[in-house]
């Protein structure tokens, strides 16, 4: 193509949207304008404020003595404070150990319930589902029951069936032993994974059939039928609910709040990032310093989830695209 050919196609007229694609436009953000006006009132303000005041020294009990200190309160969390990253390796240790099981773990009983074979499919999903309506502070505080190390029926439980000590001070303290505080936080939130399950569950059923009536004409088993067209048809809901996960994770909170009232309890493993952001910010009243904290966290998953969708590329199938 010559380069006046060229110019001439650039220069060539826009197609001119016609009046029904007009008033259709005017009427989407009609609609749209509410949604608008609560992101601006509601998420980017305040997200605006937050940063204003990490660049104060800000006590909102004396509001009048807020005073401006530059980014100061960003270079004490960044190089002075060790607290800020000790909180963060064990959010992230955590997070290696509750995201996988509960993922895993979702994806099993969906799989499970999505069977033919299950008898009583819809009532076992609804009893699944049911923990998701209980409220999470609830759930926290019936679960520390359950692992109590005196009365507690999971001690009991090992105890009975496999002979081993499991009741009192020298049994297992899952609450209290920082080995197995992280397992137990794990715990609860197995609970409450109706969520994931049925996200996961809708996947499942999304995948043709026909791709497994071929698979089995040409003799693959259960495992191969599952590994060569279950996984990589559902990879987009892993892929989703992997990104939601790593964002949950890194913002847990009320689970070592509710116990511990974020003392860190035992030897400070549960005292994790949030944990810590909500004492500066609530406990001493250091907003300043806590909307730094915030905004460092909003950055480190801003980082992580633009990290989760680069790698998707490479995992992450889409059947209405070419690889």
């Amino acid at each position: 193509m010559s380069l006046s050919a060229f110019l001439q196609r650039d220069k060539a007229p826009k197609a001119q949207m016609t009046n029904m694609q007009k008033k259709e436009a005017r009427w989407g953000l009609v609609f749209l304008t509410p949604w608008i006006i609560g992101f601006l009132l509601f998420y980017l303000a305040p997200m605006i404020a937050s940063f204003v005041f990490s660049l104060y020294d800000f006590n909102p009990a004396v509001p009048d003595q807020a005073r401006f200190i530059g980014f100061e309160n960003w270079q004490r969390a960044l190089t002075v404070d060790d607290e800020v990253w000790l909180s963060f390796v064990r959010t992230l240790h955590f997070a290696a150990i509750s995201l996988p099981i509960g993922l895993g773990f979702s994806l099993f009983l969906a799989i499970l319930l999505n069977s033919k074979n299950v008898i009583g499919k819809n009532l076992f999903r609804t009893l699944f589902y049911m923990p998701t309506m209980i409220p999470v502070v609830a759930v926290v505080l019936i679960w520390a029951g359950v692992l109590n190390e005196q009365t507690g029926w999971i001690n009991v439980l090992i105890e009975r069936l496999t002979g081993i000590k499991a009741i009192g001070t020298q049994g297992l303290r899952w609450l209290a032993d920082p080995k197995l505080v992280y397992y137990a936080y794990t715990m609860f939130g197995l609970w409450g994974v109706g969520n994931a399950m049925i996200i996961f569950l809708a996947g499942l059923q999304g995948v043709p059939t026909e791709l497994y009536e071929a698979a089995e004409m040409d003799g693959a088993n259960w495992l191969q039928r599952l590994w060569k067209i279950t996984f990589p048809m559902i990879t987009p809901v892993v892929f989703y609910q992997l990104v939601l996960g790593v964002i949950g994770s890194l913002q847990y909170f009320l689970a070592p709040f509710v116990l511990n009232r974020g003392t860190g309890f035992p030897e400070g493993m549960t005292r994790f990032y949030m944990v810590y952001f909500y004492r500066q910010s609530f406990s001493f009243f250091n907003m300043g310093y806590g909307a730094t904290l915030a905004w460092i966290m909003f950055i480190v998953a801003l980082v992580i989830t633009i990290v989760l969708f680069g790698t998707a590329k490479y995992w992450v199938y889409y059947a209405s695209e070419e690889k």
